[in-house]
């Protein structure tokens, strides 16, 4: 499968240029153009807490001034980070299509990765995918029970909206309303939805 010719992520590269002492300073910046979200696993640093979304540097094996340049540099947070640390494949399995996917130069998600609509884990639909799944450690437990929960929180507001009320619903339509839209909020912070391999 060959990489999109399109990006997920629109980079808006700050002035400064950081270094090793500094590059942590780029994470406000990194989090503005990642929307708040890990650029691995997508979850918000609203909901992992802002210090456990840190900044890895995407490929590890680069030296001097490269290293610390705002390309090189991606919001993650601690367990991708972690999972991912310094590995980077051998030219060998680069060759055969086995690497990081680079969300500012392609499309990763609904590309290269899909989400299991049963069991709500990461397919790879390429060596890229796969690889990128494992080394980031994205079907970890508590990222599959995120993507599980925001599947099922996300069916109740389509089924009911905040139009619609249950017949059991205890709630006022204002009331409704409120709890519809701060019940919304939280989903959208949550992983968004990723798509299903086609069949």
């Amino acid at each position: 499968m060959s990489p999109s010719t399109k990006s997920r992520i629109v980079r808006h590269p700050p002035k400064r240029k950081f270094t090793e002492s500094t590059y942590r300073k780029a994470k406000p910046f990194l989090l503005r153009d990642f929307d708040g979200r890990c650029a691995y696993s997508l979850q918000h640093y609203e909901r992992v807490g802002y210090r456990c979304m840190e900044v890895d540097h995407f490929n590890p094996n680069l030296r001097g001034p490269a290293r610390h340049d705002y390309s090189n540099l991606f919001p993650a947070t601690r367990h991708c980070n972690g999972s991912k640390s310094d590995l980077w494949p051998e030219a060998k399995l680069r060759k055969a299509g086995v690497r990081f996917l680079n969300p500012t130069k392609e499309f990763d998600y609904g590309v290269h990765i899909f989400e299991d609509p049963v069991s709500n884990e990461l397919v790879g639909a390429s060596p890229a995918g796969r690889f990128h799944i494992r080394c980031c450690d994205l079907n970890a437990p508590h990222l599959v029970l995120e993507r599980r929960d925001r599947a099922k929180l996300r069916a109740l507001l389509n089924e009911y909206g905040v139009t619609t009320k249950a017949p059991f619903w205890p709630l006022d339509g204002k009331q409704l309303l409120d709890a519809s839209s701060i019940l919304r909020a939280i989903v959208d912070r949550m992983v968004p939805p990723i798509p299903a391999l086609p069949q």
